[in-house]
């Protein structure tokens, strides 16, 4: 293709509201036109990307045996009613209503299309197993649209769904599902990790996230750097500590620390390790009656070293706290312990509480917690001594840098990534709910066993871009480039041999069926390379009249501080031996 045919529309500066590197070089390279709040159009450029990213999705689902269709954007409420979503989604889930006055939504994803397109035509065993994909338009209702297209309401989506006839066999199409996911993003040429994930309230171990290694990534992941392990933060498990729980060494004593409600400022002030002392978390949980209204509810203190920040979905595994919790109120607290928050802890309470500790808080001796009076904490705590022993104890923290792995192969590590793959066992909890049955060997209907696997398809250019950029602007990966070789011909107006070069290297490669452009435009040699630094394209070739007399032409990586001179004769099997395979 050649410049002039093609539409380029770059900027010097990023608009004021891009926040995030890849916002920012998308905008700049004319990829994407902001229309509305997390709403963008995909100009030329940026919908090469995109479809590139599909081709790769496409070429690796078939490869596995998934089958494509196409399922609607608009679908009517009364499937989403069927499986509870209608009410359970919130507001992110855009409800809209046609001339009838009949309720629709406009699909954030297609479980319940799916699941009714099982239920009317996967009728036996004979026809299982099955895997349905489509690559479709999505739309969620952000609160707060932000990060370009990393967080945007409307995006594209490949979501695909499996359909078992028992566990053993969906766990083998998950199984198949994730080596193909690892097929793709392997071609992608990123740097990723697939991650253990937390599987919600579904249950089960069978979820993992695949995560682009990105310092700007919104979640942590944690690893172990000598071996395979890795989760994310939601999933990896904090060891307990080696026992015995060390024998009391001190006396437990009231201490002032006046206006110096936090744990950090306590240890600092009495002169101890942040390690000694244990912050209160009080939470709730609420008992409804048939009306729906609260008819009871049970306070609890959960207790975690000072230099630990409690994991909610750990906390939301605790029998007691798994039907859902809150953070209490502060009339609940001053109830329960008499005292504002910042002064909390577990002894001389007013009303009892649940009292459920961290692992390490559990083996823990000596230790500080608030007095439950302002300006006062407690130091030399012990458990059995001061007070009983705690109602629950379980893993209820983030993993921290140094702590050991859980495979028992080293310590743990943690880096930044952005989630732009998940897959996930789902089991029956959509076929029960819209009775998908199938019928067995001996006749008899059973429920369809269900995978369900996700790509953010217009989320993993911005991705890309986070991972792989300079000051100068975007480093696209070969794979997923808009173009993979730019020919840059200096002077082709002025010049027939210039013209006449470049024309002929432009249509070997093309011949080849390399994806290059030729900038016919007659920029300025400094604005054409600003242009595709800006737009990142991996490969470029500069042609000009005193390179041609010396029987050399430029070739530059994108990653290269510096051009590399090649024999004019030599340039086209040079160009095609630094192409990734």
């Amino acid at each position: 293709m050649k410049a002039s045919q093609f539409f380029i529309s770059t900027l010097k500066e990023a608009p004021a509201d891009a926040e995030v590197v890849s916002h920012q070089l998308m905008m700049r390279a004319g990829m994407v036109k902001k229309l509305g709040a997390g709403i963008y159009s995909y100009m030329p450029m940026g919908l090469r990307v995109v479809r590139k990213v599909e081709a790769i999705v496409r070429q690796e689902m078939n490869r596995a045996g998934a089958v494509e269709l196409l399922m609607p954007v608009v679908q009517p409420a009364e499937f989403w009613q069927e499986t509870g979503r209608w009410d359970k989604m919130g507001p992110e889930l855009m409800r809209v209503k046609d001339r009838h006055d009949r309720d629709f939504i406009i699909q954030p994803t297609s479980e319940e299309v799916v699941t009714d397109i099982a239920r009317q035509e996967l009728r036996s065993y004979k026809q299982l197993p099955k895997n349905f994909y489509h690559v479709q338009t999505k739309f969620r209702d952000e609160r707060r649209p932000r990060f370009g297209v990393m967080r945007s309401r409307e995006f594209i989506m490949k979501d695909a769904y499996s359909f078992d006839r028992d566990v053993a066999a969906a766990k083998a199409s998950y199984q198949v599902m994730a080596g193909a996911y690892r097929a793709i993003f392997d071609r992608f040429g990123l740097r990723y990790r697939a991650v253990a994930a937390d599987s919600g309230a579904i249950g089960g171990d069978l979820s993992e996230e695949f995560q682009v290694i990105a310092a700007t990534g919104e979640d942590a992941i944690v690893y172990c750097p000598d071996s395979d392990y890795a989760a994310n933060m939601e999933k990896a498990e904090a060891l307990a500590p080696l026992g015995p729980r060390p024998a009391a060494a001190q006396a437990m004593d009231k201490t002032p620390t006046p206006g110096k409600s936090t744990c950090a400022d306590v240890a600092e002030l009495l002169k101890l390790p942040l390690q000694q002392t244990v912050k209160s978390l009080v939470l709730a949980t609420d008992e409804l009656n048939e009306r729906g209204e609260v008819a009871k509810t049970q306070v609890w203190l959960l207790l975690l070293r000072g230099d630990h920040d409690m994991n909610e979905i750990k906390a939301a595994k605790v029998p007691g706290l798994d039907v859902g919790f809150r953070f209490a109120t502060v009339g609940e607290i001053v109830e329960h312990f008499g005292t504002k928050p910042g002064y909390l802890g577990p002894i001389g309470l007013k009303q009892p509480v649940k009292i459920v500790a961290d692992r390490e808080v559990a083996l823990m001796a000596d230790w500080v917690c608030g007095a439950n009076e302002e300006d006062f904490h407690i130091t030399g705590v012990n458990w059995g001594r001061d007070l009983p022993e705690p109602d629950a104890v379980a893993d209820l923290r983030n993993i921290v840098e140094g702590d050991k792995s859980p495979d028992g192969k080293g310590v743990l590590a943690i880096e930044r990534g952005i989630e732009v793959g998940h897959v996930f066992y789902l089991g029956t909890k959509y076929s029960k709910s819209m009775n998908a049955t199938f019928l067995d060997e001996t006749g008899k209907p059973q429920f369809l066993e269900m995978g369900c696997y996700g790509i953010g398809i217009t989320r993993l250019p911005a991705a890309a871009i986070e991972q792989n950029h300079d000051e100068r602007g975007i480093i696209w990966p070969d794979a997923i480039a808009p173009f993979t070789v730019v020919v840059c011909p200096i002077g082709m107006d002025r010049s027939a041999e210039v013209k006449a070069a470049a024309e002929k290297l432009h249509a070997e490669l093309l011949a080849a069926g390399v994806d290059v452009l030729l900038d016919d435009r007659g920029e300025r040699p400094g604005a054409m390379f600003a242009d595709w630094e800006l737009i990142g394209v991996p490969h470029r070739v500069v042609i000009s009249d005193r390179g041609l007399k010396e029987g050399q032409l430029e070739y530059q990586h994108r990653r290269d501080t510096a051009a590399t001179k090649v024999p004019a004769a030599e340039v086209f099997a040079f160009v095609q031996g630094r192409l990734a395979p």
